[in-house]
């Protein structure tokens, strides 16, 4: 594909994606887990060894993903803790970490306990105190992610980069790169878990890294880690995930639709406290996201019903095209109630949190007018 191809264009042809030997429009799924050599034992492709390594099929998806962040290099692995388990590991014994606190909560508690066990210091700090903190301490990593989860908070990407020499690893996986290109705006490296709107059928887990330098020893080290450790996706999970690419900017853009419709008929509703959503302008980090986010902010907001635990349930509850599950990005709307889930990280027991589907936005409104009356 050409550089100059614009995401839909590098979606919709799968960045090239075909089948040479069959003459398909849509790359074969190749299973094999080992590959032949010769009479003189010389792999007949010397790319496909073993597939812990590598296999056609993750190279496919891989190469989707890199045109679309506009990286040197792009690794997929087999969730999204997987890949930040992997840039995680660069960091020495004895180093030091910032990381944004306030995020998905599974990152934090891997990390903590990470971090203990490696005698690393983890700083945590939050997204309003990030540059200010990153401008005084020195460390090896810098870790955010934006939009947060559930918080809905936008970092300044190229402020924070700007504040640190560390290398930055970027979460945006809210964003997907349809919306973000993190590593546009000074990221060292970006993280997304494929599993969510990557994705977006909720029937793959994947994770993904993607870098500006494919050439620095962290990158190094990362991909010669995940070949060792075998962290790798499996030929059939990376086919279904270049399929559902081929749809990703359209996905994008009808769940952004949706979710900012949503997310405004919700805050004007007199059984609602607040709205957390990046593209309404009330919300505190909506001048960063105009600068960062094209297209739209994303699939996911949470609400703060008026009342307690038993009311934010009771909505929950009521709610019928919402399904409730735990996830965000499907092509399905999701709905959660994250105290249930988390009651640990003080979270609001009034806050629900929503992650937008493609159906038609009306409906959505319906559901919820039905479920908060």
């Amino acid at each position: 594909m050409s550089k100059t191809h614009k995401p839909a264009t590098i979606a919709a042809h799968a960045a090239g994606a075909v089948d040479p030997q069959s003459g398909g429009v849509v790359p074969a799924l190749q299973p094999s887990t080992t590959f032949m050599r010769d009479a003189d034992y010389v792999p007949l492709r010397a790319d496909n060894i073993y597939s812990r390594a590598d296999s056609d099929n993750l190279r496919q998806a891989e190469e989707v993903l890199r045109q679309l962040e506009g990286a040197a290099e792009t690794l997929l692995f087999p969730s999204g803790m997987a890949a930040i388990a992997a840039v995680f590991r660069t960091v020495p014994n004895g180093g030091r970490v910032i990381v944004q606190s306030g995020i998905y909560w599974g990152t934090t508690a891997w990390v903590r306990d990470f971090c203990t066990r490696r005698e690393i210091t983890l700083v945590e700090v939050d997204a309003d105190d990030l540059i200010a903190t990153c401008t005084t301490t020195p460390a090896d990593l810098v870790f955010v992610e934006t939009p947060s989860n559930p918080w809905l908070k936008t970092v300044d990407i190229q402020a924070v980069a700007d504040a640190n020499a560390a290398t930055l690893v970027v979460d945006a996986t809210a964003a997907t790169p349809i919306l973000t290109r993190a590593l546009d705006h000074g990221a060292d490296i970006v993280m997304h878990s494929a599993t969510k709107a990557i994705n977006g059928h909720s029937d793959v887990l994947a994770g993904v890294l993607s870098t500006r330098h494919n050439d620095a020893t962290i990158w190094q080290i990362v991909r010669d880690d995940r070949k060792m450790a075998g962290a790798i996706l499996g030929p059939f999970e990376a086919w279904l995930l270049t399929r559902a690419m081929r749809t990703l900017p359209l996905r994008v853009e009808r769940m952004s639709q949706n979710a900012q419709v949503l997310a405004e008929h919700l805050l004007g509703h007199d059984k609602v406290a607040d709205v957390f959503y990046p593209g309404l302008p009330h919300h505190p980090c909506h001048d960063v996201a105009k600068r960062q986010m094209q297209g739209g902010y994303g699939s996911l907001l949470s609400v703060l019903v008026k009342g307690g635990a038993q009311e934010a349930l009771a909505v929950v509850g009521r709610l019928q095209l919402f399904l409730r599950a735990t996830s965000l990005g499907g092509v399905e709307s999701l709905v959660e109630h994250r105290h249930t889930i988390e009651p640990h990280t003080g979270i609001p027991e009034n806050l629900i949190r929503v992650s937008v589907g493609i159906e038609d936005s009306g409906d959505l409104i319906a559901d919820w007018d039905q479920a908060l009356g």
